[in-house]
């Protein structure tokens, strides 16, 4: 293994075993330092979180910190240095998630929607689940793979260094994932859809190039379309989870099953759907606008022509 993968393994371990209270207040310290060295990120998930934001404010949704931020740019910049400790708090949750058993998840984890989580991976049907880069992924990871009672597939960007990728996989498969190269996921998707297996992806980013613009809080965005593509190849409903941090070591799971298309030709069938998706995630982005740490990506593609002048001020 490479030296790289070597430190990475061992912190890894040693984050596991270490008590998770000065870990997380060692998180927050490094969320406030990243967001004071890294200008351009900053004004990425700044420019982000005014338009989630604004649109929150305009249709009446989410917190009244949120809606606050629409107009009060010192609540907006609170947001964006939360949202950079939220960050860092996901990284530490994946080195510490293979340690932790079913009965610990579910013991930190409150669920939101009890009938919908029953339906989606307690009644025995497979599904697809579309997450995004929000809150917690790894716990209701676990808690997603136990319930539904068989292995689950995802896909998972390719990582420069071999032996690291092996490591993440081994990592997932010890919470019930079987990762797939983002190159070959859609095959093997609906290889395990049509097996009988359920399948899981992270869609609120599009890394490939291949989204389809829809509306996503008041303005156009590219959005994956592997979920919807799949559902209506296989029939097989989509259900958006997530699971946000509510204090301590406490979390909220929610989960909202997306709605179907009307009839119509499939390339519509399959915009709508997306667009469904994309309204699902803004129902669950409202919930904590600043646990959202995808804003520190690309989202819209109107506002990246700005990000570099609003770093450079």
């Amino acid at each position: 293994m490479s030296v790289r993968g070597r430190v990475l393994v061992a912190s890894t371990r040693l984050l596991a075993a270490l008590p998770e209270a000065p870990l997380v207040a060692a998180c927050e310290s490094i969320g406030e330092l990243w967001y004071r060295v890294a200008p351009a990120r900053a004004a990425r998930m700044r420019s982000n979180l005014r338009r989630v934001c604004m649109n929150l404010a305009a249709t009446g949704r989410g917190t009244a910190r949120a809606r606050r931020a629409a107009t009060d740019d010192a609540e907006l910049e609170r947001l964006v240095r939360a949202c950079f400790r939220h960050t860092v708090r996901y990284y530490l949750e994946v080195a510490r998630a293979g340690s932790l058993t079913v009965d610990e998840v579910l013991a930190r984890m409150a669920i939101e929607t009890p009938d919908s989580v029953r339906d989606a991976f307690q009644s025995g049907h497979q599904v697809i689940v579309a997450g995004m880069h929000f809150g917690a992924i790894e716990l209701p990871a676990v808690f997603i793979s136990a319930s539904v009672g068989h292995r689950v597939t995802g896909p998972m960007e390719t990582l420069a260094d071999p032996e690291v990728a092996a490591w993440m996989e081994q990592t997932r498969e010890r919470v019930g994932v079987r990762v797939v190269p983002i190159e070959k996921a859609r095959r093997a998707m609906l290889d395990a859809l049509r097996s009988g297996e359920s399948v899981g992806m992270v869609t609120d980013r599009d890394i490939t190039g291949g989204g389809l613009l829809v509306p996503f809080f008041g303005a156009p965005a590219p959005i994956p379309p592997g979920a919807a593509l799949l559902s209506l190849e296989t029939g097989v409903p989509i259900y958006a989870a997530a699971c946000r941090r509510v204090g301590g070591r406490r979390y909220i799971g929610r989960v909202i099953e997306v709605p179907q298309p009307s009839e119509g030709p499939k390339r519509r069938r399959l915009t709508e759907l997306t667009a469904n998706l994309a309204a699902t995630f803004e129902e669950l982005i409202a919930d904590a606008p600043e646990q959202w740490w995808g804003a520190g990506h690309p989202i819209w593609p109107d506002l990246a022509a700005v990000e570099p002048e609003e770093a450079a001020a």
